[in-house]
């Protein structure tokens, strides 16, 4: 087992899921072949990961999996003495983290005091002189501060419902504290998302005073509201499932458990990095330091799709594609609605998606059976995984349809590929679509941007570009002007190559 000079920690993505932030793991690693790294990799099922999507490059020198669903694993039921005093920190982690949650004012010096019970738990949680999931299980005082909390919250949710809630929140907790304590040894330590790894990130800068770098692509709490609010195991919950109000404080609680879990990774993180101004913007409204965050944009190598452009025929074909995961957040239904109207004006056209099912087979299946209800059987095809390189010269169009996005590499694969974009308004798409500096927006527009789940707004652009080849062809000029000045690959690396560097070389905490 070789020490790394980096430790990735990885909820969710690389190398089990492809595209995305997988895709940008995989080039950071091989792009700083000079840096040896180590992966730990977080997931909630086995079941849900089944094989690698990546070969693992060369300088990958230890790789891990936890899964959450193990959280428990292995505990008989014992009952043992709580201390006070471990109570007591117990509460006032809760405490702040409600605070946190809710934005309440508080005075400067009970928030020091909390921030120092803040940092005591997570220093000594699941060791000797610490909080240990058995003492949260079995100790003499759990149960009845979890009562208590249930009383002086929202009674509306039924007990159980409380209790087990409580406790699928709080098991991973504890276990990533114990994967901080085994894990091998690593000059540092990189999150590319808050959450659980982020939360395994805080827990090792705390106890092994090493740097933590995080990384937010997309803004981790804001998907997961996304998710909980579309969950409907929250609306079974309560009495014959029938509860909106149980249902209510039961997702209130879930999402502020990840806000919390995100303002605990800001506070141990240096440099927080973002892909764009306006999630940087979101950090810092979350509880980010302002001094401490940075944009580093997404880059491609454009030369890899030099053959792709040259592929291209004269003629515009007549296929509008979608690249990614069939999951709700792409809005793949959407898209396939989107297609059922552009047809109606141009007949001939075929919507293509490109991406994997394996994520969400039941959305897969509710795609499918949308496009047999919209009769578009042999307008919308299903590719599955397929490369990318070889995929775009056959696109007249790539169209995101995402309701929520950072900054798609797909769009800029488009762009070097010269194929122009309709995107929806979401995340860096309009900085990507129509520039972000003065110098970039004088290029011009790659395409479109319309508001989400708009599928109307969405055909309209599309049969304005497929229908104007003047107009097509100056937002591909476009495209690749500004994915070859402002998105380049070798600035994104050299970025990350200094952000490790100051990691690597400088003194910490920094």
């Amino acid at each position: 087992m070789s020490h790394a000079d980096i430790c990735l920690l990885l909820e969710g993505t690389y190398p089990f899921v492809r595209g995305g932030v997988s895709s940008w793991v995989h080039q950071i690693i091989n792009g700083l072949p000079e840096l040896s790294f180590s992966i730990v990799f977080v997931g909630s099922r086995r079941e849900d990961y089944s094989e690698s999507k990546y070969q693992l490059p060369k300088n990958v020198v230890h790789m891990e999996t936890h899964y959450l669903e193990d959280a428990y694993a292995g505990y008989t039921p014992s009952r043992v003495k709580l201390p006070e005093r471990r109570l007591t920190a117990t509460q006032d982690l809760h405490d702040y983290l409600s605070l946190q949650a809710e934005r309440c004012p508080v005075p400067d010096g009970e928030r020091a005091r909390l921030e120092r019970a803040v940092d005591d738990v997570l220093t000594t949680v699941e060791r000797r002189d610490g909080i240990s999931a058995s003492d949260f299980l079995f100790g003499s005082g759990a149960w009845e501060y979890i009562r208590q909390r249930h009383l002086t919250g929202d009674e509306s949710a039924s007990f159980i419902d409380y209790f087990w809630t409580v406790r699928i929140v709080h098991g991973p907790m504890f276990q990533l504290a114990r994967v901080a304590q085994n894990l091998p040894a690593a000059r540092a330590y990189h999150s590319v998302s808050t959450g659980y790894a982020g939360l395994l990130g805080a827990y090792l800068e705390r106890q092994r005073r090493k740097p933590f770098i995080l990384t937010e692509h997309g803004i981790y709490t804001k998907e997961r509201r996304i998710d909980l609010n579309q969950a409907e195991w929250l609306d079974r919950l309560g009495p014959g499932g029938k509860s909106p109000e149980a249902s209510a404080h039961l997702r209130k609680l879930w999402i502020r458990v990840f806000e919390s879990l995100g303002r605990l990774a800001y506070r141990s993180a240096n440099p927080i990095v973002s892909l764009y101004a306006g999630n940087r913007a979101r950090q810092i409204d979350d509880g980010a330091d302002p001094a401490r965050t940075r944009i580093i944009v997404n880059g491609i190598d454009t030369r890899r799709f030099e053959a792709a452009r040259a592929a291209r025929t004269p003629e515009v074909p007549r296929v509008i594609g979608l690249i990614g995961r069939i999951v709700p957040i792409k809005d793949v239904k959407t898209f396939i609605r989107t297609i059922g109207l552009v047809t109606r004006s141009l007949p001939d056209v075929e919507g293509w998606i490109i991406g994997g099912a394996d994520e969400d087979s039941s959305y897969d299946v509710e795609c499918r059976l949308l496009v047999e209800s919209l009769g578009l059987s042999e307008r919308v095809k299903f590719l599955g995984h397929r490369n990318v390189t070889e995929v775009l010269p056959g696109l007249g169009l790539l169209m995101l349809t995402s309701i929520s996005e950072a900054q798609p590499l797909a769009v800029l694969e488009a762009f070097a590929a010269g194929v122009p974009c309709v995107t929806t308004d979401v995340g860096a798409c309009r900085e990507q679509i129509e520039g972000t500096t003065a110098e970039d927006r004088a290029l011009g527009h790659a395409g479109r941007v319309v508001p989400f789940a708009d599928h109307e707004a969405l055909s309209r652009a599309a049969i304005e570009l497929l229908s104007d080849a003047r107009a097509w062809a100056s937002c591909q000029a476009v495209g690749l002007a500004r994915v070859q000045k402002y998105y380049d690959e070798r600035s994104m690396l050299d970025a990350y190559r200094r952000v490790y560097r100051d990691a690597l070389e400088g003194p910490w905490p920094a």
